[in-house]
């Protein structure tokens, strides 16, 4: 039986489809799974917002070649002990005033994160950048952005307003470098 030319290149396709597309998937896999160990719970939650796991693999790898692209540092001894005693003073007036604590931690934070190098002109990035290197603290500091901004409109109660604090602590020590650093693989 001889093959006509039609049939030869229909051949010739199938076998070049099934070499490429298993090596495409296998490479997808890979990447996701990587993704998936270096942003912990916020891949899975950029999967639940984007609403598909290829949307949220873009995603988080924009993140990354964004940050890469920062020229971030460590805070130098005289920086981390300025701003330590500001969260100090701060945590202190927590008790008189709540919601003004938790707005001046806002703003520690901010300049925190200034100080390092994170470009702060892009406010909906913020979070995205914070959790190229603090994946598991982003969603603390979420909440507690959250209740900040509910205490704004005096809608926040007093232990909403502590838990807030804890929260912004948490990023707060990382930011400092408080006995830890991000993970440098990432930046690539």
């Amino acid at each position: 039986m001889i093959l006509n030319e039609w049939t030869m290149i229909a051949i010739g396709l199938a076998v070049i489809l099934a070499v490429i597309i298993p090596v495409l998937w296998i490479g997808r896999w890979r990447e996701r799974k990587r993704l998936r160990g270096q942003f912990g719970p916020e891949y899975e939650r950029e999967v639940a917002v984007s609403g598909s796991r290829a949307r949220a693999v873009d995603e988080l790898e924009a993140r990354r070649r964004r940050v890469a692209s920062y020229e971030l540092r460590a805070l130098t001894p005289a920086d981390k002990e300025e701003l330590t005693a500001r969260w100090r003073e701060l945590q202190k007036g927590f008790v008189e005033r709540p919601s003004e604590a938790v707005a001046r931690a806002t703003a520690l934070i901010d300049e925190a994160m200034e100080r390092r190098g994170y470009p702060l002109g892009e406010i909906r990035h913020k979070d995205a950048d914070l959790s190229v290197h603090y994946p598991r603290e982003v969603q603390a500091y979420r909440e507690a952005g959250t209740v900040a901004e509910r205490s704004r409109r005096g809608d926040a109660t007093t232990e909403e307003l502590r838990e807030a604090m804890v929260n912004y602590r948490v990023l707060f020590d990382h930011l400092l470098g408080n006995g830890y650093e991000p993970r440098r693989e990432i930046a690539s």
